[in-house]
């Protein structure tokens, strides 16, 4: 699979190829925060195929969290579109940055132990309050 996506204004464009390694919405604290209160909708796709194909991000990473993720957006628009877990070989691609949404299928829920009311998860969608076992 090949999916390109951008940020808002356009300065910051990427590429990713690969099989996305999960398709999910989390529930987290961290990512209603960024979100602006929903679930995050993402895609996990694998390191290697990624690349930016126009500018550059912004990074923030907390530096009061153990293991804290950094996530990378415009520095013009603001618009966040990916983020790095230590340790995880994939890079996690927000779906509102995808040229085509579409492409996205949930596979799962996680992190719903910090779900809102008002979130909805799609009925008979693998739902787990931190992480899937492994």
């Amino acid at each position: 699979m090949k999916v390109e996506g951008g940020c808002y204004c356009g300065q910051v464009r990427y590429a990713a190829e690969g099989e996305p390694m999960m398709q999910a919405q989390c529930h987290c604290r961290e990512c209603q925060y960024i979100t602006g209160g929903g679930p995050n909708y993402f895609m996990a796709m694998p390191e290697a195929g990624f690349r930016y194909t126009r500018g550059a991000p912004k990074t923030f990473t907390r530096s009061d969290l153990p293991r804290a993720v950094t996530r990378e957006f415009c520095a013009e628009c603001g618009a966040h579109m990916v983020t790095r877990s230590p340790g995880f070989p994939a890079v996690i691609l927000k779906v509102g940055a995808l040229d085509d949404p579409k492409a996205f299928t949930p596979q799962l829920a996680i992190y719903t132990i910090d779900k809102q009311p008002f979130h909805l998860i799609p009925e008979g969608l693998p739902a787990f309050e931190r992480l899937p076992p492994r």
